[in-house]
């Protein structure tokens, strides 16, 4: 707050931002330097930048505000064109609508020379902007995934994204997702945000204002072990989400007000930007409620939390039925007897992945065949129209936690072993 003081105290008439009025310095008297400071201290603290995240302290200096950043993060959605011209901005999102988020280096020449042909790592988060919900955010989240199983609050449009590299979505942490880029490269990562903001109002009697979010990415490079834990940059943006079209609604609301204001009134207000850049944080603080094991393929060892002691819950789980040919059979021969009532009883089975990949698939369900993983040829996941997709690491990372599978299996081609199919 000192800092904040002495740049308003630098001329002989200092401005209070609250009630515009006008403090006289006598440059003689130290009481009234004294009278000053406990003015400003009184009527403005309140609207002295707060820090927007858990930390009660920002870790950024003042001079900060000047340096240019070694990355910029770019969100390609326009901002509100009704914020106050010293407020932050505001955009607004669609409801599962792919948005793109272009990665941009920023570094000047000789800059960060240690990261020149290297990956670094990128964790995009969807917080809570409101202090009051960041102290509530896990239970908040649980809520959510109890009313929306199966769902994801945070994906990645892999398909539409850009130079992402290896990326993932931690199962258990629906609000995150991760990935490695190169800097020297062309990159853009495509974002969906499925959860709205009136979700966490606290009464729902319809047309209360949804919360706000923000969109935080924090970039780190690698360390000597080849871990991604050295922080490099920080940035974010505030955003509230509409069910879909309602964001376009918003925004289309929002000019036309600021169409019917006064001239005098408009100058008081940001103009509506085509993108919205983010701008720099502190890093996200860890956390201590969630088990969020290192992702396959590169460590992260700061952000793995332990559940209990001696307890490490699995990253992935799956049911599967083995579904016979004879159950089958039954099944449809009752069917077509009209007898819609069925005694059968089909048991699944949990399999448990932590590394999530084609091969420990393989293993597990060979230990639950009782064979040997060599006799397994392919695992296949029946698609659209009855087609068969053959399973890979990158499809075992997008299954949804609990999801149930019914095994069949088919005699492989070539040799003595077997195609499983799930379906």
């Amino acid at each position: 707050m000192a800092w904040a003081l002495k740049r308003y105290l630098v001329c002989s008439e200092t401005s209070c931002l609250k009630c515009n009025c006008i403090i006289k310095k006598n440059k003689s008297k130290n009481c009234a330097i004294f009278f000053t400071l406990f003015f400003l201290v009184l009527f403005c603290s309140d609207v002295l930048a707060l820090p927007i995240f858990k930390q009660e302290e920002s870790n950024l200096p003042p001079e900060s505000e000047n340096k240019i950043l070694p990355f910029q993060y770019v969100l390609c959605a326009a901002t509100s064109p009704a914020v106050k011209l010293h407020d932050e901005t505001l955009t607004y999102l669609n409801q599962g609508q792919s948005y793109e988020i272009r990665m941009l280096d920023n570094r000047k020449m000789g800059e960060l020379p240690e990261i020149d042909g290297k990956m670094v790592k990128s964790i995009i988060r969807v917080v809570f902007h409101d202090r009051r919900l960041q102290y509530t955010e896990h239970q908040q989240l649980e809520g959510w995934r109890w009313n929306r199983p199966g769902d994801r609050i945070l994906d990645l449009d892999i398909p539409m994204s850009v130079g992402v590299v290896d990326p993932r979505a931690n199962p258990t942490q629906l609000n995150t997702v991760e990935f490695l880029w190169d800097p020297s490269k062309r990159t853009s990562v495509f974002i969906q945000v499925h959860c709205i903001s009136t979700e966490f109002t606290m009464r729902k009697h319809g047309g209360e204002k949804g919360v706000p979010f923000r969109i935080q990415i924090d970039t780190f490079k690698e360390n000597e072990a080849g871990e991604y834990t050295e922080h490099l940059h920080s940035a974010s943006c505030q955003f509230k989400v509409f069910k879909p079209k309602g964001a376009d609604r918003k925004q289309k609301t929002d000019r036309e007000k600021m169409e019917k204001r006064a001239p005098q009134e408009k100058e008081k207000y940001q103009p509506s930007y085509e993108t919205t850049i983010l701008t720099e944080c502190s890093p996200w603080p860890e956390i201590t409620y969630v088990n969020n094991s290192p992702s396959p393929s590169f460590n992260s060892s700061h952000n793995s939390f332990p559940v209990n002691e001696g307890v490490v819950r699995p990253r992935l789980t799956i049911y599967v039925c083995q579904e016979s040919q004879q159950q089958t059979r039954e099944q449809h021969q009752k069917h077509e007897n009209g007898d819609g009532s069925s005694n059968t009883f089909f048991v699944y089975h949990a399999i448990y992945l932590d590394e999530l990949t084609a091969v420990e698939l393989t293993e597990k369900l060979a230990q639950l065949f009782s064979i040997s993983p060599r006799q397994i040829s392919q695992i296949f996941k029946q698609g659209p129209t009855g087609i068969h997709v053959l399973v890979s690491d990158e499809m075992i990372q997008n299954f949804q936690d609990e999801m149930c599978f019914v095994l069949d299996t088919m005699k492989a081609e070539t040799n003595d072993g077997y195609h499983i199919i799930l379906k």
